[in-house]
């Protein structure tokens, strides 16, 4: 991964915007797909060698006004022009990084074993699957490891029939982790999993050189599963307050549908034995279950 996060991002942006998006007229033959420095310079306001220092990582530190007026130049989202402020340096980032762990309070694990009819788990910034309640791992059995999002899109063989519409979720996927770049730019955990997946997908190299950033809210699914077939569902994505970093992803569908059907059938199909350590989760989360998992209770009557 690149020291130079800012200037490899805002050039990512400058190469994706053509003249006529912004209202420029095109003149004579250009050497560049997208916006030229001087013209970004121009839309945001500011002094084009300024802008030239930014790109190149000679000047670190804009202003929040300028990350505004460079985000509005380069037709950024939301999320877009949120991650450039985090990378500049003009927003607080997460607290304390380093307070984000692999590890799932007994509190949380207790919540998400309660979903007996919904998917639900717990992911890292590196989209680690930190705990997973039953359903959870029914729904992702297809995988041989189930224990990290991205690495199951861009890496498992069963990504591409998993998943109904790949392309989406393989862009989906890389934005949320640039986003998580942009958070926690010092974390190893990440840094390690972007380096492997660039060597190991050319998919996954091409778009993680877009810079596109995606944060993690809501959005419908698609999903083809062997044993139940197609699964519309939507997710909801909830940061966990007490350990920046992990967010509860809560998978639903709407009631009476055919979906809903579907996970009904995939539960009772994968039920497991009261007490069963669960296999779809993390190495790092194996070592937290709580004292009543230990001892077998559950949340489901």
């Amino acid at each position: 991964m690149s020291d130079n996060l800012l200037g490899d991002f805002l050039r990512a942006r400058r190469a994706a915007v053509r003249p006529g998006d912004v209202g420029m007229a095109r003149h004579g033959m250009r050497r560049v797909a997208g916006l030229r420095r001087e013209e970004v310079a121009v839309l945001a306001g500011v002094n084009a060698d300024y802008y030239t220092r930014l790109e190149q990582g000679r000047e670190r530190r804009p202003s929040a006004q300028v990350v505004e007026a460079l985000g509005r130049a380069l037709l950024m989202d939301a999320d877009s022009v949120a991650h450039l402020h985090r990378l500049a340096g003009s927003v607080p980032g997460r607290a304390n990084p380093s307070a984000s762990p692999g590890r799932v309070s007994p509190a949380l694990r207790a919540l998400i074993d309660g979903y007996c009819d919904t998917p639900a788990f717990v992911t890292g910034p590196a989209l680690d699957v930190l705990a997973a309640n039953a359903l959870a791992e029914a729904l992702y059995s297809p995988f041989g490891r189930a224990d990290n999002l991205a690495e199951m899109v861009f890496l498992d063989p069963a990504g591409r029939s998993f998943h109904s519409r790949w392309d989406r979720t393989a862009e989906a996927v890389v934005g949320h982790l640039r986003e998580a770049e942009g958070l926690e730019p010092d974390n190893r955990r990440l840094r390690a999993l972007v380096g492997g997946l660039s060597e190991r997908s050319a998919d996954f190299a091409r778009l993680w050189n877009t810079h596109t950033v995606r944060g993690k809210t809501r959005a419908a699914k698609h999903f083809l599963h062997p044993d139940v077939g197609d699964l519309h569902l939507t997710y909801h994505a909830f940061d966990v307050r007490e350990a920046p970093g992990q967010q509860l992803i809560v998978y639903h569908a709407d009631p009476g549908s055919p979906s809903t059907e579907a996970l009904r059938l995939l539960g009772s199909m994968h039920a497991r034995p009261t007490g069963r350590p669960p296999e779809a989760m993390s190495r790092a989360a194996r070592g937290t279950r709580s004292r009543e998992e230990e001892l077998g209770t559950s949340g489901c009557v």
